[in-house]
């Protein structure tokens, strides 16, 4: 009963916090997806965690294994609902797109496993459309040797390159563009599932709090910028969004 209690006021808590903004922002990171039964990096039990502390990763499973789930469903709702202004997310595994997250209202900081893009004109194909096989092409990162029968840009004819960033690789500049724009604007940022240990991306609800927005972070686990929160949950947010959701819907 006391945990019951403890949502229901939390959810009271974000709903007035939401109702009381203009302009909401959510970012999310590894730990949102964590209820579609991936594994996350850097929490208690997380990939990069484990790796610290010399024990072998978890299996889990693949990206193409699993489905959107509640929380995924709560943002697409705040987005039809036009309430959710814009999402940064540090994920690659695609759920957000498959949800229904419109493309131009998101920025996906660290790439989309599913999509290769252009190193030249930034056009974003999946591997079906720009017919890359993995088996002949490799894996298509930046940092690797290019294979003389790869794919090239549709478009411009440049080097088609996996949209995935990894360590050492830069950040994508329009999304960066954009998440900083939109940043600025927010006046209310949800940090859903980051530990907010990965920089620049952690940067973003530190810059937002900074220009005067109320921050809330829905995450298991301890993250580096609770003490700064305005509201900090630890409840699942696949049990504290969908209610979340039916109480606006209520007060509408």
């Amino acid at each position: 009963m006391k945990q019951i209690l403890q949502i229901k006021d939390e959810v009271n808590q974000i709903v007035e916090l939401i109702n009381d903004s203009n302009y909401l922002v959510v970012f999310t990171g590894a730990g949102i997806s964590t209820e579609s039964g991936l594994a996350d990096f850097r929490g208690a039990d997380g990939i990069w965690t484990r790796r610290d502390k010399g024990l072998p990763p978890k299996k889990g499973k693949h990206f193409d294994e699993v489905e959107p789930n509640k929380a995924h469903i709560a943002i697409k709702e705040l987005q039809d609902m036009g309430i959710m202004k814009f999402l940064i997310s540090q994920n690659v595994d695609n759920l957000h797109l498959e949800s229904g997250i419109k493309p131009e209202l998101i920025s996906e900081l660290h790439g989309n496993y599913t999509l290769m893009k252009c190193l030249e004109c930034d056009e974003r194909y999946s591997r079906t459309e720009i017919q890359w096989d993995r088996e002949l092409h490799g894996r298509g990162f930046r940092t690797e040797p290019q294979v003389v029968s790869q794919p090239s840009c549709k478009k411009c004819e440049g080097r088609i390159i996996s949209s995935v960033v990894n360590f050492k690789d830069p950040m994508p500049e329009k999304e960066m563009k954009l998440s900083k724009h939109h940043t600025e604007k927010c006046d209310l940022m949800l940090v859903i599932g980051s530990s907010l240990s990965v920089q620049p991306a952690s940067n973003f609800p530190r810059r937002a709090k900074k220009n005067g927005a109320k921050i809330v972070i829905i995450n298991i686990d301890i993250t580096s910028q609770d003490d700064t929160a305005d509201l900090k949950s630890v409840n699942k947010a696949g049990e504290l969004l969908p209610s979340v959701i039916e109480k606006l819907k209520e007060v509408k």
